[in-house]
């Protein structure tokens, strides 16, 4: 989402990198590109505004920071007053001290409450938390059917009731929840088109009978900056804890994120970033800042790898590349460990430089090749994958066949894992190479 500004504020900062010396007229002329990269973005005008003039004065107020060149310097004072926008700290859930601990979903219809309430019973889960779904949401066609196949996906029950107001379904779920033992209840809430007073009335009698322990407003982010306007109202009539902003794996150009808490305040707990259930991302705001900047987000990455790997699997490759034993089974292997962890392009942004190394995520990644790979590997034999150098111009041509590409890309594919397995073999005879001279 922020693949443009990143692009932008990046020139910005390549056109400092070649001077001596940071003058006022340097800053004011790089904060000028600046305040327009953010106002593209679609930042609020007043956010904006404060946020070059803060940047200007840090920049010309001080010395340059010890070792740092001027592009550095700007860099550093920018990714700080960005961090310090987007909220300095990771806003975590906060739990009751005595269970169940109550979350509240409300916003507007579309936003996707259905949807990131599974999501967070999935991140909840992570943490060894029970949770009981209940279905407010009693105007919206299907809603209660769409909450419950969530639930039914990741074996969590969900309390309904016919025939009665969202206050008093909300009350019954608390009180089945308390005997039931459950950690967590996340009320699923009715929305609207726009907001209206029956329905800030309605939230707040849901509100006054389970007293939640938090109300997170969720808000989608692809509507620009109407989410603040929504927020702050949401915020003054019901008083949130924390947003979640779901849609931004789309065209969103991120603006709203960026301005979304310094208008209200309000920390960010989550990002959507995709339809999955797992698609729904802790939110760190100086990770944020550096993806921004086009410095990645290393942490989040190596998270992400953490989720998906299997230990005993990563213990058994290392000893095949250790001994050269590497496979096409092995690497079809890995592919899809990869593959659980997201689309490539998302994990490829959060790789340091990767933008400025010229790669276009959107142009140059092509998520198919993956999917075409895994085809080619599919297509052969237990033997051919065990050892591809059997593999002949006839066989060749019954893989290609088999998996609806071309021999070219049959030919390519064991060009590229020939290639890759030589560089297994540097690396692993550089490693003995090191510890020979106890390194």
């Amino acid at each position: 989402m922020f693949e443009n500004l990143s692009t932008k504020l990046q020139d910005v900062f390549k056109n400092l990198k070649g001077k001596g010396a940071l003058t006022e007229k340097d800053v004011k002329e790089a904060m000028r590109e600046v305040r327009v990269a953010l106002l593209e973005a679609d930042v609020n005008f007043t956010i904006v505004k404060d946020f070059v003039k803060q940047v200007t004065e840090k920049a010309t107020g001080e010395d340059l920071f010890k070792g740092l060149n001027p592009a550095q310097h700007v860099i550093k004072i920018v990714n700080e007053q960005l961090t310090e926008m987007l909220g300095v700290t990771d806003a975590k859930l906060t739990f009751s001290s005595k269970p169940p601990t109550v979350y509240m979903l409300v916003g507007l219809q579309g936003a996707g409450k259905t949807t990131t309430a599974g999501k967070l019973t999935a991140q909840l889960r992570k943490q060894n938390k029970s949770t009981l779904l209940v279905a407010c949401d009693i105007y919206r066609p299907a809603a209660i059917k769409q909450l419950e196949v969530v639930g039914k996906q990741y074996n969590i029950p969900v309390f309904k009731k016919e025939n009665a107001k969202p206050a008093e379904i909300a009350k019954e779920a608390l009180d089945l929840a308390k005997q039931e033992k459950n950690d967590v209840v996340i009320i699923d809430t009715a929305g609207r088109l726009h907001i209206d007073e029956e329905l800030m009335e309605e939230l707040n009698e849901v509100k006054r009978g389970i007293s939640p322990q938090e109300i997170i407003l969720v808000v989608d982010g692809m509507i620009g900056q109407e989410a603040v306007t929504i927020a702050k109202t949401f915020d003054e009539t019901l008083g949130l804890d924390g947003i979640i902003m779901t849609k931004l794996d789309g065209d969103a150009r991120g603006g709203a994120l960026l301005s979304i808490r310094a208008v209200t305040g309000k920390p960010i707990k989550y990002l959507g970033m995709g339809e999955k259930l797992e698609d729904l991302q802790p939110f760190y705001p100086d990770r944020m800042a550096n993806r921004i900047l086009g410095m990645g987000d290393v942490l989040s990455l190596i998270e992400k790898a953490q989720e998906v790997v299997d230990e005993e699997q990563a213990k058994e490759l290392e000893k095949k590349m250790r001994n050269q034993e590497f496979s096409l089974e092995d690497f079809l292997s890995q592919m899809q460990q990869i593959k659980k962890m997201g689309p490539i392009k998302n994990l490829l942004g959060m790789i340091p430089g990767i933008q400025s190394a010229g790669i276009d995520l959107d142009n140059d990644i092509n998520e198919n090749a993956m999917v075409h790979i895994e085809a080619i590997i599919y297509s052969m034999t237990p033997k051919e994958r065990r050892d591809p150098s059997i593999l002949n111009g006839s066989r060749k041509k019954r893989i290609a066949a088999g998996s609806g590409r071309n021999i070219q890309e049959v030919n390519k594919l064991l060009k590229q894992f020939e290639e890759m397995k030589k560089m297994m073999k540097l690396m692993t005879s550089n490693k003995k190479k090191m510890s020979l001279f106890g390194r």
